[in-house]
């Protein structure tokens, strides 16, 4: 299925869930991770099913002062 991760298109296999995708993304932490706009704990990735065409979005934090 085809998905985007940061506005890149992006190929993974049908069923997969948020954990995979990160990992065959390479996300390196610390992030936070939106799917579709709505912010998914890291506790509920697992359980996070991706479908055809959804948007994945990483954040990372930003120091400043």
């Amino acid at each position: 299925m085809k998905i985007t991760i940061n506005g890149q298109y992006f190929e993974l296999a049908n069923n997969a869930n948020l954990t995979q995708a990160l990992r065959q993304f390479a996300a390196k932490e610390p992030f936070a991770v939106a799917v579709n706009g709505q912010f998914i704990p890291r506790s509920q990735c697992d359980t996070c099913l991706l479908n055809e065409g959804d948007s994945i979005e990483l954040l990372s934090p930003i120091q400043g002062g």
